[in-house]
């Protein structure tokens, strides 16, 4: 039996805030039960659903010192079984409690995680569980493959584990003051050179999860290749060039059980891939009724739903808004972020209450009722790992527009109308004119070709960006880590 320990900061069901959540949650369960062993560990938060916590079942518990600025604190361990994969939670209130897992406090989130990476190495003995492989994601796992090939080093159980670390963002990276890392650390002085931890004079978690690590990946292969380029690279595409050769994207999935049409409870009108011709529709007569917006199903609905943040091109949105809502489209947003998008979405909705909807918020109900509503879902982002939108709307058969960056550029095939093939609508450079010709460009297929319209969606709901196609890869990396 292969062992396998993910370690990350959130995990559906238990807590999400993006995309990590849904890998960690996901991928796990995918695994053949009968040849791996794959286990789960995130922290005790406080604002994790009562129906979880109430049903935790105690482990153990101790007391470890992290560095001279964190001494004796507790350490909780609790479990939980779920579809077969257990899950454990490390547990400290002063740490975990709150009504978010994150705080905008950079110093106190860099101790905590700091903390938590070096519970999880604590804990294995205690719970006789020595991984083959224990799997980090993104900077507030950084320091586990610090401490394990340094101050865990001497103890044989640690022996011969191997680590992954997973880039799912690279903009975010845990950097704060040395002197500070070091004091709720506890790492040696001899960690916090140029080609270590220290990053312009700072300490940085990811570069020392980058250095440590036995192998490293991003989630998708555009997006290992861009940040190895000074323009996406975020300060560390010196570093992620020298461990090219230890390094590979691959592709997200999403839970094909979870964003389903044809089982969906949650939108109005089910449908599938053979009948979305006569019933996606009602889908979007029913979200505008609901929304406000001017009742016609011949109207071309493009949907975004994003954090409301530079990354996603929302300011290429904002220097032609008034060409993309013409008075034959409509545009519908869902999400949250910064004041000034979220106002200028407001602005727009204001102005044109029939054609724009701006649902400052988050609803996981009502981003199903757009999938399954819109025709076309906007995603003009600057840079993108991999992307979850995109794969979701094709499953939805709702097209894609988007920007060749990243896993978009890996996962949507560009609509070519001489050989009739793609199955969404791409654009090369970060610019707005060019965006908007793409839009314009797929409302004259929308509205004049209806029938290689329809042909591109087939070609989008027949792909198959389940969780099944990359744990083939992800199974093929472990194995040659594990040396078979």
């Amino acid at each position: 039996m292969k062992k396998i320990l993910f370690v990350a900061s959130e995990c559906v069901p238990f807590i999400k805030t993006g995309g990590l959540a849904d890998v960690c949650g996901a991928l796990p369960k995918e695994f053949d039960k009968n040849y791996w062993d794959v286990r789960v560990v995130i922290p005790d938060y406080s604002c994790i659903p009562e129906q979880y916590r109430n049903n935790f079942e105690y482990v153990t518990h101790f007391y470890m010192s992290s560095g001279p600025y964190v001494q004796d604190k507790y350490v909780g361990v609790l479990k939980y079984v779920l579809d077969g994969v257990t899950y454990y939670f490390i547990d400290n209130q002063e740490f975990f409690t709150g009504f978010s897992p994150y705080t905008s406090d950079t110093k106190f989130e860099i101790e905590k995680y700091t903390f938590f990476d070096k519970a999880v190495l604590s804990m294995l003995p205690l719970i006789d569980f020595k991984p083959d492989i224990i799997h980090c994601h993104d900077w507030q796992t950084g320091l586990l493959p610090v401490y394990l090939k340094n101050e865990f080093a001497a103890n044989p159980f640690f022996w011969g584990i191997k680590t992954i670390i997973t880039i799912h963002n690279l903009k975010f990276q845990g950097i704060w003051d040395r002197e500070w890392v070091q004091g709720v650390s506890g790492l040696t002085d001899n960690l916090f050179t140029p080609d270590k931890l220290e990053f312009k004079k700072d300490a940085n978690m990811l570069k020392g999860g980058l250095v440590y690590a036995d192998y490293i990946t991003t989630v998708s292969d555009t997006y290992a290749n861009e940040i190895q380029t000074e323009y996406y690279g975020e300060g560390l595409n010196g570093l992620l060039s020298a461990r090219h050769f230890d390094m590979q994207g691959i592709v997200n999935g999403i839970d094909y059980n979870a964003y389903d049409p044809q089982t969906d409870g949650r939108i109005y009108c089910n449908y599938n891939a053979s009948d979305f011709r006569k019933k996606k529709f009602n889908n979007k007569t029913k979200l505008q009724q609901d929304l406000g917006l001017a009742v016609d199903k011949k109207k071309y609905m493009i949907g975004l739903i994003s954090r409301l943040t530079d990354q996603k091109g929302l300011d290429l949105i904002n220097h032609v808004i008034e060409g993309i809502v013409d008075d034959f489209t409509q545009l519908v947003v869902i999400g949250t972020g910064d004041p000034q998008y979220e106002n200028m979405f407001r602005h727009y909705a204001w102005k044109y209450p029939d054609r724009v909807s701006a649902n400052i918020c988050y609803s996981d109900d009502l981003a199903h009722k757009l999938y399954a509503a819109a025709d076309a879902f906007l995603m003009p982002s600057r840079f993108e790992p991999c992307g979850l939108t995109q794969l979701i709307s094709f499953r939805y058969g709702t097209v894609p527009i988007v920007r060749e960056t990243g896993g978009l550029k890996d996962t949507v095939k560009p609509y070519n109308e001489y050989e009739n093939s793609g199955d969404g609508f791409s654009f090369s450079n970060y610019n707005a004119d060019e965006m908007l010709a793409v839009i314009n460009y797929s409302k004259h297929i929308f509205f004049d070709k209806k029938r290689e319209w329809n042909q591109i969606v087939d070609r989008g709901m027949a792909n198959d960006f389940s969780w099944n196609a990359s744990k083939f890869k992800y199974e093929g990396l472990y194995n040659y880590l594990i040396g078979e």
